[in-house]
């Protein structure tokens, strides 16, 4: 195991480090970090026995966490749909959590890949596109309001022209937690992070020691969460914010 992975968890670090997908092998990612953010899911997700292997695999301790299906949340008429093989029923009835039967079985078998999996928690990401008109927020909440999540914890990234207010209002009443990039989005109130690092200009962009310091301000404020890279350089900033994170904890006499 990874000097680094093994301290985080026995330092208990409250904010767990790592990538949207795995930018290496996953034997090199599970020595480097505790979490995932599994992104097949979204486009595709993949058979069953896919995540009965994937979580036979991964080391004890390991999290995974998934997107949720783009059926549910993105119309067919996003470019996303150009990785997609096979959807349920009428690309018509797809996103915006429509209450069609198209987005229900989306959601099951969301749910059913994740449960497979072992992961206690899903990721809803909403495209820019996505606008706080009253049709999607109505569609929205029937939605939240609707389905059997046991006891999965539910993230939800709303991009676009969304108010800050307005996202704590929707995510406290929905009992659902905001995800979102610090360097880019107002942050809402909430007990738990969910940061998704894009690159502060674009997927190109690499973090500098002073963008991590910040970052490690916002974790600063909550009692636990996630930070999980998703530019080109992910791997490499992943491992220096939590290089970071444990030298800010990391008792002072081992300094000695």
């Amino acid at each position: 195991m990874h000097s680094s992975m093994k301290d985080n968890r026995e330092r208990g670090t409250k904010v767990k480090v790592g990538c949207c997908g795995f930018p290496v092998s996953k034997n090199e990612y599970y020595a480097s970090f505790p979490v995932v953010e599994i992104q097949q899911t979204f486009y595709q997700p993949p058979e069953i026995r896919t995540a009965e292997r994937w979580e036979a695999e991964a080391p004890e301790g390991f999290e995974f966490l998934i997107k949720a299906w783009q059926v549910i949340t993105h119309n067919h008429t996003s470019p996303t749909y150009r990785r997609l093989r096979k959807g349920p029923g009428k690309p018509e009835n797809y996103g915006s959590f429509k209450n069609t039967h198209e987005v229900k079985s989306a959601w099951d078998l969301t749910r059913e890949f994740a449960e497979a999996l072992g992961a206690r928690s899903i990721l809803f990401q909403c495209p820019a596109s996505f606008s706080p008109n009253k049709e999607n927020i109505s569609n929205m909440m029937d939605f939240f309001k609707s389905i059997e999540r046991g006891n999965m914890k539910i993230f939800l990234e709303l991009r676009g022209f969304w108010q800050k207010d307005q996202v704590e209002s929707i995510c406290k009443e929905l009992d659902v937690t905001p995800a979102l990039d610090p360097f880019s989005t107002e942050i809402p109130e909430s007990e738990i992070c969910y940061f998704r690092l894009h690159g502060k200009r674009n997927y190109r962009y690499e973090y500098t020691e002073e963008d991590l310091t910040e970052l490690a301000s916002f974790c600063s404020n909550y009692s636990m969460g996630y930070c999980l890279f998703n530019n080109i350089s992910m791997f490499s900033d992943a491992r220096r914010f939590l290089d970071l994170l444990e030298c800010r904890i990391r008792p002072a006499h081992q300094d000695r």
